[in-house]
């Protein structure tokens, strides 16, 4: 598998922390640094604290000792970031799943840090070889081996900042508890139903309003000569006269408006049945 395939099968965060040392203008060290991580020369990896310590075998039948660390972030400021981390609930789902959210640097800088080191100046490292070049390939080979370890567990980042990830579990969850138990809503007091009072209508004053106007009312009048009742033409008020003996003027206009409430009802059914045509 080349560089190019290990690369592409890393993580983000991982890929990140690599392309640091990979713009090392020292190419034929770093291809040296590859082959020593590859070939298993890096014998052991461990932390103290918030320093990488190492020992890697190089030509020498003693291996050399290698120390690698960033700048830490101090408790105060891991707090303001943990903080933010547990605000966010993708962040804290993501985190405790083992995976590094994308902008997961956007939390760093809202504090005025950064989880990444800038430049390779910003990472600190020694090594016992009588090589006075910094990264040696005994570094670099450390180096390229966190990146692996970065791909199998983000918190290992953490960590060089200054933060177990015992410690940053245990406090996202806390904070995430305690969230829940806050936003979480209230038994409802149950209320006895209210009885809403029934309207009914008196049907011997329908056709009455004897309130008067509101003297804001505004009447504006049609400025032509023409009105709706010319457009309607002239009321149906019955076929024949036959049909009218007997009868009052307003029970002529119920019959009427009997017969148009009919009419309406038979085509708003037909319509809602898409019955003929239209």
């Amino acid at each position: 598998m080349n560089h190019a395939t290990l690369q592409a099968s890393r993580e983000w965060w991982s890929q990140k922390w690599l392309e640091l040392l990979d713009s090392y203008r020292f190419k034929k060290r770093l291809e040296r640094a590859r082959n020593y991580s590859r070939q298993g020369n890096v014998l052991n990896i461990e932390f103290k604290g918030a320093k990488v310590l190492a020992r890697v075998q190089g030509s020498e039948t003693e291996p050399y000792k290698v120390s690698l660390s960033l700048d830490h972030f101090t408790e105060e400021e891991w707090g303001y970031v943990i903080e933010n981390m547990s605000q966010r609930a993708i962040f804290a789902a993501k985190l405790l799943a083992g995976e590094m959210p994308q902008n997961i640097e956007e939390v760093f800088t809202a504090n005025g840090l950064s989880l990444f080191p800038f430049t390779l100046s910003d990472v600190h490292s020694k090594c016992s070889c009588p090589d006075k070049a910094n990264p040696c390939k005994h570094i670099g080979a450390v180096y390229y081996q966190l990146g692996d370890r970065f791909s199998e567990d983000p918190f290992v980042l953490f960590q060089l900042r200054g933060r177990a990830k015992e410690e940053i579990i245990s406090d996202l969850r806390q904070l995430r508890r305690a969230k829940v138990e806050v936003t979480a809503p209230k038994t409802p007091q149950i209320q006895p139903p209210q009885t809403q009072p029934q309207y009914s209508v008196n049907l011997s004053s329908f056709w009455q309003y004897n309130e008067p106007l509101d003297s804001s009312l505004v009447v504006i009048t049609p400025s032509s000569s023409e009105t709706v009742l010319d457009v309607l033409g002239a009321i149906p008020l019955g076929k024949t006269e036959e049909s009218l003996a007997g009868l009052t003027s307003g029970d002529v206009v119920t019959r009427c408006l009997g017969t148009v409430y009919q009419q309406v009802s038979q085509q708003a059914m037909l319509a809602a049945m898409n019955i003929g045509g239209g």
